[in-house]
Parts: C-alpha cells; structure tokens; sequence
C-alpha cells in the first residue's frame, strides 16, 4: 500500500476515533437555518453530530413519513477501494449479521433516531437499505470497515454503528437533512403577502349578495363597462364569453382569455382595456380600475377553490366588485381583514319568485311546456330523453361533458318560441352559465356523486347551496316566465327537497390554496430525485394553513403526474402539464395527454397533420351514443391542445387549423345531440321502452296510467324508471344496465339452480320416508 493512501485513510480514521470516545451521546442532523436557495453546506457522507432544530418547526406538525421514499443509492466501489480489509481483514458476514441485528434492537439508537427526525417506519426502512448496503457491497468505506470489524473482535461498541448507518438514512431520505427548509418552502400561513403588488394598491371591495336572479352581478357588471379598464373573472367559459360579447355589444371594448382561447379585439394583438376571463386564467400583476369575481361561494371548492383566493388577494384593482351568496360576507369581510381592506356590502332580493309546488310529477305525463328534468347522471338523461320522445314530445339535452356552442346551441333551441321543443332534460351544468326560459324544476333525483375531502367518490344529497343554484334557474328575470316552480319526479322525494331548500345555506369558513410553481421547484431542488407527484404530496404533509385555509384536493394532479413520470420531462413542463383541466375518465383523453407529452419529450412539434392522424380526421357523424361520447372526448383532446398551445407556443403551433376542425367537430356533435333518441335506440335496440312494458303488465290504458298509492314502486307508467332496489340502483350511478341485465341472469340461473336442489332434496326425502314405511311393516 502507498503511503500517500495511508495518510489517506488515517485521516478519515483520526475523527471517528474521537467519536468512539465520546460514545456518541448526542448527535443529530443539521439543518442550515440560511435562505431555502442557498446550497446545503453539508456533504452528502459526511457524519453530522450536532443538534439544531427551530423552534418553528419544533411547533409544527410531525411529517407523514409514509410519503418518504427512499432513493435507491448507487452501489460503486468507494474511492479508498479495499483499504479497510487491508488495515484489518475480510468480514465475516455471519457474525456480521448478529452485529447489525444487535444494532437494531438497541432501545437507545431508535430513541435517538427518532429524535433525529427516524419515527419507527424510517428507522426500519433505512435499518433493512443499511443492512443490505453492508453485507451485499463487495468492499466498504475503509472508516465503516474498521468500526465493524472493531465491533466483530470485541474491541468496539455497537453504538459506533450509528454514526454511520444516520449518513445512510440521510442518503437514502434526503428530506431529513433539510425538513426545516421543506417546512419553511410549504408555509402558506400568509397567502396575502404573495402578492406584494396587490398589496401596494389600496382597494376597495364591494359585495354584491344575494340568491339566484337577484340582480347581483348585472350591478357589477354595470360598474365594470363604466370604467376606464377591468376584469371579469367567472367560474365558466360560458359566462366569459357572455362577458365578452356584452362588452363589446355595449361599444365597451373587451378581450376574451381562457384556457384554450385568446380573442383580442385589436388587429395587431395590443390588450383591450377590459377582458373576461376564465378565474384561472386572470392576470394579479395587470392594473385594472374595476375587476369582477363571479360566485365568490366556489372560494371553498375542493378543486378550484384556490382560483378565488388568488382572485381576492391577487387582483391589482382599485375596486374589487365580488358576487355570489350572502353566505360568504363574513368570511370574505374576515379574509379582508388580514389585508387591512374594508368590504361595503350591497344586499339584492330575488327579482321574481319561485315556489316548491306541493305535488310531485310522478309521470312523464304530466310535463308541460316550459319544464326542466333535472338528472345527475347521462344515463338518466338518455333513459328520459327517450321515453319523451316515446310520448311524440321534443326535448332538448345539456349536460357537463358536451362542448360550449352544442350547450348553446340546444339552449337556443329550447328558448325559442316558435321551435317546437318545449322540455329540457339536463344535469346541474344549466346551474350557472345559461340563460333559459324555464318555468319549472323537476328533480329527478336529489343524490349527486360528490368528491369529499379525502379525494374519494361518493353519493349524497345535493346541499343546500346546489339545491337553490338550480332551483333558481326557474322564472329568470329575463325569461316570459315571470314565476318559477319546483318539484320533484318521485313523491317521496318531495318532501326532502322541502326540507333541503328550508334549511339557510351553510356560512363559509374556509378558502382554498395550491402549491405554485415555485414553491415545488424550491422542492425539487432539496430533493432531486424525487417524482413530482411525491414531491406534492410531501409539500401537502408539510404544509401549514391557519383556520381560514386549506390545501386544495390534488389528486387530478397526481394522477397525471403518475401518468407522465417515465417521460423525461424538466420539472417546469412536467408541472404545466398536470395542471391541464383533462377528464380522467375518458381513456382516450388520457392516452393523447401520454401522446402529447412524449412528442413534446422529443422536442417534435406536434402539428395540425399529427393531430389529424392522431384523432382519425375527418370524422362522421355519431350513430350511436358511443360514437357520441367518442366524439366528445376528441372535442376534449382539442381543448387539450390548445391549451397546451398557449403555454408552449412553439411545440404546439398550429392553433388556428385546430380551432377550425374543433367548431366542425362542434356542428357534428350538435347534429347527434339534436338526434339523442334515435342514437341512444341504435346503441341498444333490445331495451324496451319502460312505458310500454308496464302498460302490458298492468293491463291499463296507454294514454293515462294509474299513479302510486303512496308506495314509490308504484308511480306510474310514466316515471322515469321502477322504484325497485335495482331501478333506484340504476338511477343513481351505482348500476349501470348492463350490469343489471347481467345480474338478472345470474339470479335467474341460481334460482333454476336453486330448483334443481330443491327437487334432489325432495326426492331423497321421500325415498327415505318410504324405506322407513318398508321397516315398519316387517
């Protein structure tokens, strides 16, 4: 051995021994209390024996260790090579293997780690990767080396191990080595110092409150034409649009940005001095003398309720007008009083009136010009819609997954006097957004599947809030109807909606937030090799609110997340991609989204030829719902592109041919709406319409049947379907007919097998009784 190796390892050995002497009381990771950019000062393998934690994070709450996933490290030979075996001699890995497990049951050394940040879980995980790492590496660090085989002689202790298996967790968690930093970066304790420039403007915010067609946001929108410049933020396209087109009606001057749309009235591109918006989509570093927040209540949305706290902290106006219910006044007056900016307060009655009627539909019958069947779900829509047109009765559909002009288009058709289509049939999408002529709200059913806190799908009653949302779409101001009414399909489902719409709406006590950019870039820095959806969800395990926040569910996010790991993207386009609004339960919206981004990995355009390819352009016109529910998910893969379009303008460049094939694809999906029946009739021809079936089984006259007396599975021959367990199963989501039909054969088949059984039973009971009959007589 040289002698310059020598001095080498003597050198590495001289502090150990030194730590051997100490026995290693005290020990504990560092963390540097300098700015979250600064470099880490410590090396990666150097042992840490000092402890120094804030008292901040002291205080705050311990860490989901569960999120920490360890780093696979890389198993290279050690620059001093074999030196430790020279020094010493080979290790003997049976005894080895005592020594380690000896390690792990010493009480002390996971009292001590845990101190350093180890809970049960990581000490086990990084005890089992440490174990593995000794007895596997062909040649160990000369200074481990020696320490173990000090240990296997009798001349060490077991606690000299420590030191050195704390560098190993510290290798394989990173985040123990700088959780004060972490903590720092995930502290949303004060959103509104996020934008300082908003705070340098002294604001005044009006609350326009009030129900459903009380006048709220037209006195908003009054103020917003009026001034020299502003912004409309609204929770929908639809309502941007309108806006938009107010606006510039008005003689108001007015740009329009979405997601996937940017309209600038100027021919050279310059902004106009006002715009509507999408509220994702607002600028908080643009000066504006008046901005409108539409339906401030979404500030407590799950998913998007961080887009209005951006809004009303955010905004550089100097007028902040905010609509939405009176429920939100004091959490809004609250929210204010951390920027030290007062709210004036105007209060708006609803313009004309509407009334729960005390008889429910019970049949289709019964349904008159100037009504709305409200479903949750496109399978009732599609079962309803049919069994109108059974009745010789034109009905127009809107629901949440159909493109923004086929809604209009179908809410034109059933606003006209003098089209013949007087009856609508949709989901609670015509809550907001759409003006229509109704006069009354049928609820075909009062459950709605709802994402809860936690991410998870579930059904349960429509609130309060949503209840009144729709109800109130019934006798607009603007309508022929001058009063409005609400009922339900199903008799016992009238007396629930009574007392869902006696009850006041629920005051607001919490606004949303989400992790910016930014704040998980500052993330990815401490810890590089960590995937960005583990990488948020340990931002969301570390991250403090006070009351009047939470963390926005991000589990969209996470998904796409997972989705595009394996492709090499840099963390800024990787974040912008999983933001993109996509519906998750459409495979073929989700396989372009994989598409999209393995091109743009690539760094090849993804032009209007690859598209056209890519969605089989040109396309034909539905012939049954599934070529029209493909067809809405193509509709959805083009909104994809352009919005991708506006944030990578060079990778995505062929906007304009995208829009132009996108509002062909809007004529031809309005052309398979407008023939909903006749499709949903090629997509099952053996289903049978309900009213028919039950006209045959009752024997009553076709034109007027019978209603229930009182029982729900007796409501008619009009009702929407059977009140069985299966029918209400069905209605609401947790069945789909198909399942049902099969579900259907299977009793069938169990019941003949059930027979057989029984008749089996049956005959070796009577062949016995007749051997005990044979006994007798002898």
């Amino acid at each position: 051995m040289s002698v310059n190796r020598c001095l080498y390892v003597f050198s590495r050995l001289q502090r150990h021994i030194s730590t051997r002497t100490a026995r290693i009381a005290t020990g504990s990771c560092h963390v540097s209390s300098g700015s979250v950019l600064l470099p880490k000062q410590n090396r990666a393998d150097s042992v840490v024996c000092s402890r120094n934690v804030s008292s901040d994070s002291s205080s705050s709450k311990p860490p989901d260790t569960s999120l920490f996933v360890p780093v696979s490290l890389k198993t290279d030979t050690p620059v001093d090579g074999s030196v430790g075996a020279e020094l010493t001699q080979p290790l003997d890995k049976n005894e080895l293997l005592k020594v380690m497990n000896r390690f792990y049951k010493r009480k002390e050394m996971q009292k001590l780690a845990a101190d350093h940040g180890l809970d049960a879980r990581l000490f086990h995980q990084a005890f089992i990767s440490f174990r593995k790492y000794v007895l596997e590496m062909t040649s160990l660090p000369a200074d481990l080396h020696i320490i173990l085989s000090d240990i296997c002689f009798g001349a060490g202790h077991i606690d000299d191990i420590y030191p050195y298996f704390m560098r190993h967790a510290k290798q394989i968690f990173p985040m123990l080595d700088c959780m004060d930093d972490l903590r720092k970066i995930s502290d949303l304790r004060l959103p509104a110092n996020w934008y300082p420039e908003a705070r340098a403007v002294q604001r005044k915010v009006i609350f326009h409150a009030g129900p459903t067609n009380s006048g709220k946001t037209y006195h908003a929108i009054q103020r917003y034409l009026a001034a020299k410049s502003g912004v409309y933020c609204g929770p929908l396209k639809l309502l941007a649009h309108e806006i938009f087109e107010k606006s510039n009606t008005a003689g108001v001057t007015c740009d329009l940005v979405t997601g996937e749309e940017r309209t600038f009235m100027d021919p050279e591109g310059r902004a106009a001095g006002h715009v509507a918006c999408t509220i994702e989509m607002c600028s908080v570093t643009t000066p504006y003398e008046v901005a409108v927040i539409d339906e401030i209540q979404m500030i407590r949305d799950l998913s998007r309720g961080w887009a209005w706290t951006r809004a009303l902290l955010g905004l550089c106006a100097e007028e902040i007008h905010v609509c939405g219910e009176p429920a939100a006044i004091d959490f809004i007056r609250e929210l204010m009083y951390t920027t030290g900016e007062e709210v004036e307060v105007h209060t708006y009655q609803r313009l004309t009136p509407f009334t729960i009627l005390n008889q429910a539909v019970e049949s289709l019958d019964n349904l008159r010009p100037g009504d709305c069947i409200v479903c949750f779900s496109k399978n009732d829509i599609y079962s309803i819609s049919r069994q109108i047109e059974a009745r010789g009765l034109e009905c127009a559909v809107i629901y949440g997954s159909l493109p923004p002009g086929t809604k209009l288009s179908q809410a034109k058709k059933f606003n006209d006097p003098d089209d013949p289509c007087k009856i609508l049939v949709a989901t609670d999408a015509i809550g907001m957004g759409l003006n229509l002529s109704i006069k009354r709200i049928i609820f075909n059913s009062l459950i709605k599947p709802n994402i809860n806190e936690k991410g998870e799908k579930q059904m349960e009653t429509i609130s309060t809030s949503q209840a009144l949302q729709i109800a109130g779409r019934a006798g607009r101001f603007s309508s022929k109807f001058k009063e409005g009414e609400v009922t339900t399909m199903h008799r016992d489902d009238l007396p629930v909606l009574k007392e869902i719409l006696s009850h006041s709406v629920e005051p607001i006590e919490t606004a949303g937030l989400h992790p910016t950019a930014e704040q998980i870039e500052m993330f990815a820095y401490h810890l590089p090799d960590a995937t960005l959806s583990n990488l948020v969800d340990i931002f969301v395990s570390l991250s403090q609110v006070d009351g009047m926040y939470f963390v926005c569910n991000i589990d969209d996010f996470k998904f796409l997340a997972d989705m595009i790991q394996h492709i090499p993207l840099n963390l800024r386009s990787r974040y912008v991609f999983c933001t993109a609004p996509i519906n998750k339960k459409q495979p073929f919206v989700c396989t372009s989204f994989l598409k999209f981004a393995r091109q743009f990995s690539r760094d090849e355009p993804l032009t209007f030829d690859w598209v056209c390819r890519h969605v089989s352009w040109p396309l034909a016109p539905p012939k049954n719902i599934k070529d029209l529910v493909h067809l809405e998910a193509v509709h959805d893969v083009l909104d994809l592109y352009l919005w991708l379009s506006y944030r990578f303008m060079d990778m995505f460049p062929d906007t304009a041919l995208v829009r132009e094939i996108q509002k062909e694809l809007d004529d031809i999906i309005q052309q398979g709406v407008r023939n909903i029946t006749r499709l949903i009739r090629a997509t099952d021809p053996t289903i049978t319409d309900p009213v028919q079936t039950q006209s045959s089984r009752r024997g009553s006259n076709s034109n007027h049947l019978t209603s229930s007396k009182g029982q729900r599975g007796q409501r008619g021959s009009g009702e929407v379907m059977d009140s069985s367990l299966a029918g209400r199963l069905v209605r609401d989501g947790l069945l789909t007919p198909d399942l049902l039909r099969q579900l259907q054969r299977e009793w069938s088949k169990d019941r003949k097998q059930d027979a057989t059984n029984q008749g089996a039973l049956n005959t070796e009971h009577h062949n016995n009784n007749n051997k005990g009959k044979r006994r007798k007589k002898k």
